[in-house]
């Protein structure tokens, strides 16, 4: 009982700092603004499941339209595992979505290691993806150069 006047400041100090760290001036909260002149982000996706595909790209559009991001992001789609159902011809019907999303400037990259485990050639593919040799690989090095792993 002692000790109540400094855990009551204590408690009271814990639940003010998240508060306030979430508002600004006019006490409403509006989102991180963008510092930097350039964003990187890595979208990986391993599997078939067409919904999860589906929001997958969906994700892409959404962060290509914020307007905080507009003009400043690179993004690329890193396809494997079960996911190769994403960029294969006359499977999953995400040909137009891939597209749209390539006019964007989004690399569409499938891992070339997924390719030969499955046995799949690149003529099973849409023919304007691109390829990395593994996409563990790809990764590891977008990590390490400062991009957002984003796995949704």
């Amino acid at each position: 009982m002692k000790n109540f006047p400094y855990l009551f400041l204590l408690a009271f100090l814990t639940a003010l700092v998240p508060a306030m760290a979430q508002t600004n001036e006019t006490g409403t909260f509006h989102g991180a603004q963008p510092t930097k002149e350039r964003y990187h982000a890595v979208y990986q996706l391993n599997t078939g499941d067409t919904s999860v595909i589906r929001h997958a790209l969906a994700n892409i559009q959404n962060s290509l339209n914020d307007p905080r991001l507009k003009g400043k992001l690179d993004i690329e789609l890193v396809v494997y595992s079960g996911a190769f159902v994403t960029y294969q011809k006359g499977k999953a019907y995400f040909e137009k979505e891939l597209q749209n999303l390539q006019k964007q400037g989004v690399i569409l990259a499938m891992c070339e290691n997924t390719m030969k485990m499955r046995k799949l050639s690149r003529d099973e593919m849409y023919p304007f993806i691109s390829y990395v040799p593994t996409a563990n690989g790809e990764l590891i090095i977008r990590q390490q150069e400062g991009w957002a792993i984003i796995r949704p």
